[in-house]
Order: C-alpha cells, then structure tokens, then sequence
C-alpha cells in the first residue's frame, strides 16, 4: 500500500510482455526473507524470483496479482500466498488491502474472509443448481479467443443468467462467498491460482483445469460451486 497510487511508482514490461512493478518485487521479497527465515526447509516458487529449494513444501507467491489494475489506480488486486505439499496446494491466503479485505483457507478448516481485521466469517459457495440461474465470470474475452475457446464462451454465456469480467483474483473469492457461481481462466500460472484452491474447495466448490484436470499446473482454470462443474466442463473442455 506504500506504493499504491505513488507518483513515482517504477513499471517495467517483462519478455511475456506482463507488468512488474516495485511494488510488486518489494513484496517478494519481503515474503521469500519470511519464508527462508521462518521455514528455511521449504521450497518458494514466486512469480518474480523463481524457484529454489527441493523441498516436498513449497510456497507459492504472487506478490500482487493484478498488476495492472495495481498501476492504474483501480482496487481489484491482491497478495496471494499458497502452501502447496507434494504439488497440492493445502493452505491459501488471498490479502486484498486496497478494498480491506482478506480470505484464506487451511484443509480441513473451512475458507474465512475478514474485512478491515473484523471477526472471521465462514465462506460458502451458492447451491445454484442450473445454469439458467448462475452467474459466471469469465475474465476476459481475449483469453478465450486466445485459447481457441470463444465459442464455447459464447455457447456458456447463452446458457447462464448473467456473465461479468470482474477479473484477476476477485470472482474466485465471490463464488467461495456464493456471490458467483462459475469462473474460469486461460493462460495462468500456478502462482495465479494455487492460493485459490483450497478457498474454493474449503468452501464448498470444486476447482480444476479448464478440461478437468486436478491441480494448479495446466494453465488455466475452472472453479465454480461444485454442482455445476460438470455441466460446465461438457461445455467448454476440449
């Protein structure tokens, strides 16, 4: 938040033609001096610094997910944080400060939210059973054409209620919270998604590939509120 809105917020363009900001490399590494301090065993694969350590434990940061709304002023970005053991991914934690809020989720110990360091408050997702009644988010329209899928977005916003790009980290803590009932996301990284399912799971809703795959390694990303994956993955998988 120090550099949040800051005059002489230094931004740079990767080879993936991506944003990073000092910001986002301060707050790396912040986390790996925790990590190698606190756990000096474990494994850390952040989206800036890389990978190190052979470890059975890794962590897996995204120091702000959102860069991009990050620079350009708007709140919808996040810190997420996921403990991945054996390549599963057990504990998440999702920091959202500009808009005051938190989520995070330990197996076997339910998915919370806080707002402002309020009293924790349980999280689950909605029981919208079909899709004539669901709200989805799908990220953005340029994903989909990009993974050669427009056509099953058009087939599944057909399909659905009402469809929204909230975007980034923002509709995965919606649909734990019941609030969206479907997500899904081309071209991410395991640090993009890995704090996100065990929020997912914890509250209720299923989280895969995009075809169905388990885990946060297959670049890209479905969740929703469980009952309604499957109808989900007939339409868009491949």
């Amino acid at each position: 938040m120090a550099r949040w809105e800051s005059a002489d917020l230094r931004v740079e363009t990767k080879p993936d033609r991506t944003f990073v900001t000092d910001a986002d490399r301060a707050v790396e590494s912040a986390i790996r001096a925790l990590v190698e301090t606190e756990r000096p065993t474990d494994g850390f694969f952040g989206e800036e610094t890389g990978v190190s350590g052979d470890s059975t434990r890794q962590w897996i940061i995204d120091p702000i997910d959102g860069t991009s709304n990050y620079l350009r002023g708007v709140p919808i970005w996040g810190t997420l944080i996921a403990l991945a053991v054996d390549g599963e991914p057990v504990l998440g934690v999702v920091s959202a400060p500009a808009l005051g809020m938190r989520w995070w989720a330990e197996r076997g110990s339910g998915a919370w939210k806080s707002e402002r360091g309020a009293t924790p408050v349980q999280m689950r997702v909605s029981g919208v059973d079909s899709l004539d009644h669901a709200s989805m988010s799908f990220q953005s329209i340029a994903q989909w054409r990009d993974a050669g899928r427009l056509s099953q977005l058009m087939a599944l916003s057909e399909r659905v209620w009402r469809d929204r790009g909230y975007g980034d980290v923002w509709p995965y803590m919606l649909l734990a919270d019941g609030r969206v009932d479907i997500v899904a996301e081309f071209d991410v990284k395991p640090y993009d998604i890995a704090a996100l399912f065990p929020i997912v799971e914890e509250a209720g809703g299923r989280i895969t590939s995009a075809d169905g795959a388990p885990g946060p390694w297959h670049g890209s990303v479905l969740a929703s509120n469980g009952v309604l994956h499957d109808t989900v993955l007939s339409l868009i998988a491949m």
